[in-house]
């Protein structure tokens, strides 16, 4: 009998099936498309999801905060968005830049980087409906969440460019 390698597709599926839970992953259930004028009051903080503005964060990395109601367009576009607290340690904050940087030959995830004050952790991952604190930025669960969520099928603008809304800060 000839036994046939499992396609590439199915033995991804199958690695991913094997990983235990994400230890500390809050999730939550915003849907999409709820597109607002003016500043909107979230559940969380940094927001996770919800109504957001019609023009999105462009991805990248930002030393001042940025608006809530454009990154969240940035995190329904499909971005991760990494915020810590302003006077993290600056080797931390280079440690957060290589965690979203391209890696040799591949394109970089769709992210945003930048400080928030009122953090429940010294660095807080977040993407449309899931959310990780991490004490560090060596945390191995920062790298997983990255992996998992940037570009993720579960964001409902999946897909769409996060390059070419606005670029400032607040």
């Amino acid at each position: 009998m000839k036994v046939r390698p499992l396609p590439l597709l199915l033995l991804s599926a199958l690695t991913a099936c094997a990983e235990p839970p994400l230890a500390g992953l809050r999730t939550f259930s915003y849907v999409g498309g709820d597109v607002r004028s003016g500043s909107v009051a979230y559940a969380q903080s940094p927001p996770a999801g919800g109504p957001y503005n019609a023009l999105w964060q462009t991805c990248g990395v930002y030393p001042q905060p940025v608006y809530d109601e454009y990154a969240v367009h940035t995190l329904a576009r499909g971005a991760v968005w990494l915020t810590y607290r302003p006077g993290l340690d600056p080797t931390e904050v280079t440690r957060l830049r290589a965690l979203l940087a391209a890696p040799a030959g591949a394109q970089a995830p769709p992210s945003l980087l930048s400080p928030r004050e009122n953090l429940g952790a010294p660095i807080v991952a977040t993407a449309w409906n899931a959310q990780l604190g991490a004490q560090t930025a060596d945390d191995p669960r920062l790298v997983r969440f990255v992996r998992d969520y940037a570009g993720a099928q579960t964001a409902p603008e999946q897909g769409a460019p996060c390059g070419g809304g606005y670029a400032g800060t607040r």
